[in-house]
């Protein structure tokens, strides 16, 4: 692509380029941060503060404790936590110590959570005891050979610590009972490391850092290789996008960031603890960002800077009562992102924040910002911005032409941030991959004359609920799994709280099948995001002539 109009659009001082050549690694981007600003603080959570000497020492103790299993260079740890303390300190320790991360959604099913475990074939696993029950359920599938256990206490200090582990485990009652005999807890997984060395081994841009899971353009969940490089690139990329606006921060004033996002997520890892880690920024720690008065409560208490989050969150929090509790004046920039945006939710923030959502637009393909508004606009848009510095985007059709401005077609995408490929599958890694190294991101869209681009629709049937995506086939095949069904198919509808919600369309073979048997044979293998709103008896699905289900009939004509 020789012309990239969308430069001309670019703020003052945000270049076309950026050199990722300042450091190697992730780990080389880390150490930097925690020399440089090791008085600070780096995560807040309950109260507590941890500095970057803390994460620092803790992730390399941890790091240490890791080696000392016998783990080979490149081997996979699984993460399965919340917003915790010991997330952060879990990926630094990971990474320090030569291993590849494996995000994990603390939500899964034993089902779900057995695939992926098999699929990246990871030796350990670093879990919140909330979900052990779910652990133990399916652990003897898997090749983990190593269990490491967490509490919601751990690192908050031995008196605030235990009333927290109390209230989680006894009153609140969040603990299911679990038997996991082999586990060692985060807190004694440290004291083993203070008696071991760390060895740091030798690694660069080219090595694997993240395993993120994702249906990618098509249904099959597989891991994108995310590569030092490409995350390292992605922050640089975001530092520069962003400056516009955070160059208004006071002169001494430490960047902070709100963490609602579930940092297993790709957009919370990359933006609120890799790029925090990078400014010297501080992130406030949200466990739960669904209790949203405990949100607003914790909120409250802060002076922050900026909030990334998804359309369903924005909305939330501006029409809950306790909204004006918080002191919103020192916002400098709302980031959305993970799912489009709605008008009404944009114009509603501004006029009660003063702060416009600035949209963006990336998958876990591409680490994961491809595009986004200028941070320096005021108002709402629909589009998804232009390509960040050394970032390509194009149009193209189905034989991979470029098509001009105006049409739509596939948006494919190029740039350091596009990941190397599918954790083997290489078959899937050709089918989205261009020769020339566009990434084909399986959003169909537009791009006008000055290089904004805009989402007009997909080209899969993905259904995005508050950002997250769900694949029709994985719950079709989990609902085709239940006695009584004869054939099922699975829909997005449009939805005002989050975007779009799942519609189940059922064919019994038993007439004494119910809706309630339905909903609890989802409940207990799809991880609540991809359970149906709607469930819908039929006594045929449109099909092709060779017996395909026609979901797009479905959805048109339901």
């Amino acid at each position: 692509m020789s012309a990239r109009p969308w430069l001309h659009a670019y703020p003052e001082g945000v270049p076309a380029e950026v050199d990722t050549s300042a450091y190697t690694s992730l780990v080389d981007l880390m150490q930097d941060s925690f020399q440089r600003f090791s008085d600070r603080t780096a995560f807040s959570f309950m109260g507590r503060d941890m500095s970057y000497a803390e994460l620092d020492r803790l992730s390399q103790v941890f790091a240490a404790y890791l080696q000392s299993l016998g783990l080979l260079a490149g081997d996979r740890v699984a993460i399965m936590l919340p917003n915790v303390l010991q997330y952060p300190v879990a990926v630094a320790a990971i990474l320090r110590a030569g291993y590849v991360v494996v995000n994990i959604n603390p939500l899964y099913t034993p089902r779900e959570l057995e695939g992926q475990l098999k699929d990246a074939d990871a030796k350990v696993i670093v879990i919140l005891e909330n979900f052990a029950a779910t652990l133990q359920s399916c652990l003897a599938q898997t090749p983990i050979q190593h269990v490491v256990l967490c509490a919601m206490g751990d690192r908050l200090g031995l008196l605030k610590g235990f009333v927290v582990n109390h209230v989680v485990r006894r009153v609140k009652k969040l603990v299911p009972s679990f038997s996991l005999p082999q586990a060692v807890r985060f807190n004694d997984a440290l004291a083993k490391g203070e008696a071991c060395s760390l060895t740091l081994p030798s690694m660069d841009g080219e090595d694997l850092a993240v395993l993120q899971y994702t249906g990618g353009t098509t249904g099959v969940s597989k891991g994108a290789e995310l590569l030092h490089r490409n995350l390292v690139a992605n922050v640089l990329q975001s530092e520069a996008w962003n400056a516009p606006a955070l160059k208004r921060l006071p002169a001494q004033e430490q960047l902070t960031i709100v963490c609602a996002l579930p940092l297993y997520h790709i957009f919370a890892f990359t933006i609120n603890m890799m790029l925090t880690l990078r400014m010297g920024g501080r992130s406030i720690l949200i466990p739960n960002p669904r209790d949203l008065p405990a949100v607003l409560a914790e909120l409250s208490k802060h002076r922050f800077h900026m909030l990334p989050a998804v359309n369903t969150l924005f909305n939330a929090l501006a029409h809950h009562p306790d909204f004006g509790k918080v002191d919103w004046s020192h916002l400098l920039v709302s980031l959305g992102g993970g799912t489009a945006v709605q008008s009404a939710v944009a114009k509603l923030w501004l006029e009660q924040t003063g702060c416009p959502i600035c949209e963006g637009y990336g998958l876990s393909e591409t680490s994961p910002s491809a595009s986004c508004n200028l941070v320096t606009s005021q108002a709402f848009t629909g589009n998804i911005g232009v390509p960040i510095p050394s970032t390509e985007m194009k149009i193209i059709d189905d034989e991979g032409r470029e098509l001009p401005p105006g049409q739509p077609g596939e948006i494919a995408i190029r740039g350091p941030q596009v990941m190397a490929g599918y954790w083997q599958r290489p078959d899937e890694t050709a089918r989205v991959m261009t020769a020339d190294g566009f990434f084909k991101s399986g959003d169909i869209g537009v791009m006008d004359e000055q290089g904004f681009f805009r989402i007009v629709d997909r080209k899969k049937d993905m259904i995005l609920v508050s950002g997250f995506n769900v694949y029709p086939n994985e719950v079709e095949e989990v609902v085709a799994g239940l006695h009584g069904v004869l054939e099922c198919a699975v829909i997005g509808v449009p939805d005002e709280r989050s975007g779009e919600a799942v519609k189940l369309v059922v064919v019994k073979s038993d007439p004494e099948l119910t809706e309630a048997m339905v909903r609890d044979h989802c409940k207990q293998n799809l991880t609540n995001y991809k359970h149906p709103r709607w469930v819908e008896f039929r006594s045929e699905l449109p099909k092709t002539p060779v017996g395909k289900v026609l979901r797009r009939e479905l959805r048109d004509h339901p």
